[in-house]
């Protein structure tokens, strides 16, 4: 048991060098509306979605977060043992890192998607299995998420809608907040990064087998959902940053912004097309 112990902590150290320092670097955490708060860190984000019967935890930041995570939890003054749901974005080690930990601390039980449920249960990055600066921790998934499903608890209604292509199982969560006394309709968008996925190659093959397709599906998908208030799991794709900063400087609709989800998605598919291209050319 100290031996596979000290292997898990190499193996999160071998992420955490390889990753920029705002990833893993703790952050105030703070609240974003009623029932949302901000519990990540300074570049990888981690929501706590709170009522008064029990809490909703989405997404774990690396693997070295959790104690931070926690941290910032009880700061807010929250019970650990009041997260009674775990869920996850997609099953990359600067999302999904914490999980295992977090899991354990608070008992609370994990929903995610068929799609990343073998990535969360061994570690590891789905066509990647063998590079050791991408695995995690594993962690057991209590119930497998289907399309459209909605995650209830204390009047908290949060649905689930499978966007794979960053990852197989990627899901973006959508669920209702109030700010100012306003409902707005907050969307938690998985990604549709390439990052260090393989679209085609001539050596190994694709990351997995229909990878474009579900992208092109997945940009397809997004288009047909609104959003008044976007989030993301990294701090840049939401522009964290300047938003928080507004709302320190007392702006309570910082984070209310219909237009923001067209506006990422264009440019997100623009960026999926140009990578696409290259990596065919590469491939010819």
């Amino acid at each position: 048991m100290k031996l596979a112990a000290l292997v898990l902590a190499a193996v999160g150290a071998a992420a955490t060098a390889v990753s920029p320092a705002s990833w893993s670097r703790p952050t105030a955490p703070f609240q974003i509306a009623d029932n949302l708060y901000y519990v990540g860190t300074e570049g990888i984000s981690a929501f706590l979605v709170t009522s008064p019967k029990g809490h909703i935890l989405i997404d774990g930041a690396m693997p070295s977060s959790a104690p931070a995570i926690e941290a910032s939890i009880r700061q807010l003054g929250f019970r650990l043992g009041d997260v009674k749901i775990l869920l996850n974005t997609h099953a990359h080690f600067d999302h999904t890192g914490g999980l295992a930990d977090l899991k354990q601390d608070t008992g609370a039980k994990l929903f995610a998607s068929q799609g990343d449920r073998k990535a969360l249960e061994t570690g590891t990055y789905p066509g990647s299995e063998d590079a050791e600066f991408l695995k995690f921790k594993p962690v057991a998934v209590d119930h497998v998420l289907k399309d459209g499903e909605t995650v209830r608890i204390g009047g908290n209604v949060l649905t689930a809608h499978l966007t794979p292509g960053h990852s197989p199982g990627c899901t973006t969560w959508t669920f209702p907040v109030k700010i100012a006394g306003t409902v707005h309709q907050a969307l938690l968008y998985c990604s549709t990064s390439v990052a260090l996925n393989r679209l085609v190659s001539k050596t190994k093959g694709p990351q997995y087998p229909g990878i474009v397709d579900d992208y092109r599906r997945t940009f397809a998908r997004l288009k047909t959902l609104k959003a008044d208030v976007l989030l993301a799991p990294h701090a840049e794709q939401f522009d964290l940053d300047a938003k928080r900063a507004k709302l320190a400087q007392g702006a309570p609709n910082a984070f209310v912004d219909p237009t923001e989800l067209s506006r990422t998605l264009s440019t997100s598919e623009a960026e999926f097309e140009i990578e696409l291209a290259r990596q065919q050319k590469a491939a010819q």
